[in-house]
């Protein structure tokens, strides 16, 4: 069946929006807590800023790497949180040299591959969060409850939860980190377009989809456990921020 050959970029696209609304929402939960219990907005966002540490680090330092291997020169680098524009909060930064469209989708799409790496690893081989999915669908022995039981009695269990859900969180490249993607994504779609004109569509079918399939389905993987990893602390957070709020009567705006 033809949908064999791309439900890896089926799976993809329904989990990145699921994904994106959860990020956002989890951080403003965070952050609104924070707000409640401190009252000062530096104090709240020096908080957020540390809890996310190791993820913004990862993030930056693979900016830095990857240009670094690609021979682009690059200038400060800083994981200290900034004010940008339109209000919002930069936890970190690189400053790279422009380059070429390839050598910039590079170096902005590094977080997004070391950090679909760790999380793929700290999630299926140290949490073992893929024993979820067939309790969730029913296809195996074990409730979802022994599921998690499980999972919880793993070895260093809240450590490797952590990383795998701040990386995750900080994994996603940001609107400048994409700024090259634009132009990359027309030049090999108007190189897709010459070779499918050139009748070769079904050999590419053939030979190159299987494969480019496998690559989508490891990264639909990597979404969907950060996808799990944020619903699991969305649920606690807002009921903790709902709690916060009613004991300070203070509302966050």
């Amino acid at each position: 069946m033809w949908l064999d050959n791309f439900d890896g970029f089926v799976w993809l696209v329904v989990l990145i929006w699921p994904l994106l609304v959860l990020q956002r929402g989890l951080h403003r939960e965070i952050q609104s807590v924070f707000l409640l219990l401190t009252r000062r907005v530096d104090l709240s966002l020096a908080l957020f800023s540390l809890l996310f540490l190791p993820g913004v680090f990862l993030h930056e330092a693979s900016h830095y790497i990857m240009a670094q291997i690609l021979d682009v020169q690059t200038g400060r680098f800083s994981i200290i949180p900034r004010a940008v524009e339109n209000g919002r909060l930069q936890l970190g930064y690189v400053e790279t040299a422009r380059a070429d469209i390839l050598r910039d989708s590079l170096i902005g799409m590094a977080p997004f591959i070391t950090g679909g790496i760790c999380v793929a690893l700290t999630g299926l081989r140290l949490l073992g969060l893929d024993s979820l999915w067939p309790a969730l669908t029913g296809t195996a022995g074990d409730s979802l409850v022994e599921a998690f039981t499980a999972i919880r009695s793993r070895p260093d269990f809240w450590l490797w939860f952590y990383l795998t859900f701040v990386i995750s969180s900080t994994m996603l490249p940001s609107a400048s980190d994409r700024r090259a993607w634009l132009p990359l994504v027309l030049v090999f779609g108007i190189l897709l377009l010459v070779v499918l004109l050139a009748g070769a569509g079904p050999w590419l079918l053939g030979h190159l989809a299987p494969p480019l399939n496998v690559g989508l389905r490891a990264l639909a993987v990597v979404f969907g456990i950060s996808v799990v990893m944020h619903i699991l602390i969305l649920i606690p957070i807002w009921i903790l921020r709902k709690l916060v709020s009613k004991v300070t009567k203070l509302q966050v705006v």
